[in-house]
């Protein structure tokens, strides 16, 4: 059982923060990790990148969107009840190098994977730059924790309600076309968000890293069913990433893939508040 430190409802009833004591997760964990929760005895499992660890207080931090059933039931959790089960770390943790000025771009929930990275290449030196947007003003998440990490932070909303308005590839445009010194961009958010993003830095040629987030189910590749396609090559997103270079990604596949169910997510989450 794993206890529930903190809940902070991020945007209130949609996008909710969980701080969890899991004291040997927190010990091993490394930016771009992830872990797979369970709610109970007779619940599904999902995957949840850790947004942030303190390994003094022995907790990660895990921040999710309610989408389907799952989600909905950890978002009627409160401080001082438990998780069944918190499994983890899983995945290859994120390359952290310092390679000088360094793009970190994220949008809606993603930023929530982006914070953790972004925090491993400023302690490694790196200068960063941090691209974040969502849809309006009331859905951005972790302002405050990414200005405290970025040398410099670019805002964005779709309608224009707060930052920039229009999409992160925007300003990312921007920069691109006028520092040369820019060695590595990250991209995680919505798999359209990434296709974008790096669409836009192949033809600069600059290496780019996303942060995939297919259908999982057992996370240890047993399964699978996060396979997604790597330069023509089938790869587990599990145990082969879920970093993987943006620019070998097959995203139509994946995004035929992460709609096959989207319909039942809604249908389970309407029957769920009936």
């Amino acid at each position: 059982m794993f206890q529930i430190v903190r809940k902070q409802e991020l945007v209130k009833g949609s996008i909710i923060k969980f701080e969890v004591n899991a004291p040997k997760i927190a010990r091993k964990a490394l930016a771009g990790q992830f872990v797979i929760v369970r709610v109970n005895k007779t619940g599904e499992r999902i995957p949840l990148t850790i947004a942030d660890k303190d390994e003094f207080a022995g907790t990660i931090t895990i921040i999710f969107q309610v989408v389907g059933k799952t989600t909905a039931l950890m978002r009627s959790l409160n401080s001082g009840e438990f998780l069944l089960d918190v499994v983890g770390p899983l995945g290859k943790p994120a390359e952290i190098n310092n390679h000088g000025t360094v793009v970190m771009v994220g949008g809606g929930t993603g930023v929530a994977i982006l914070h953790h990275i972004a925090k491993a290449f400023k302690k490694a030196g790196n200068y960063v730059i941090g691209i974040i947007g969502a849809k309006e003003k009331d859905m951005l998440i972790l302002e405050n924790e990414m200005k405290n990490i970025c040398d410099e932070l670019i805002i964005t909303t779709d309608d224009g309600s707060y930052g920039q308005r229009g999409f992160v590839t925007q300003p990312l445009e921007k920069y691109l076309d006028e520092r040369y010194d820019i060695k590595l961009v990250y991209a995680i958010g919505p798999i359209i968000m990434m296709k974008n993003v790096c669409n836009l830095t192949k033809k600069y040629n600059l290496p780019t890293q996303v942060s995939l987030n297919p259908i999982m189910i057992d996370g240890t590749g047993m399964c699978g069913g996060c396979r997604v396609e790597i330069e023509g090559k089938i790869k587990f997103c599990c145990v082969d990433g879920p970093d993987f270079d943006g620019h070998k990604v097959n995203f139509e596949k994946l995004e035929k893939r992460n709609s096959l169910y989207l319909k039942d997510e809604k249908d389970s989450l309407l029957y769920s508040i009936r």
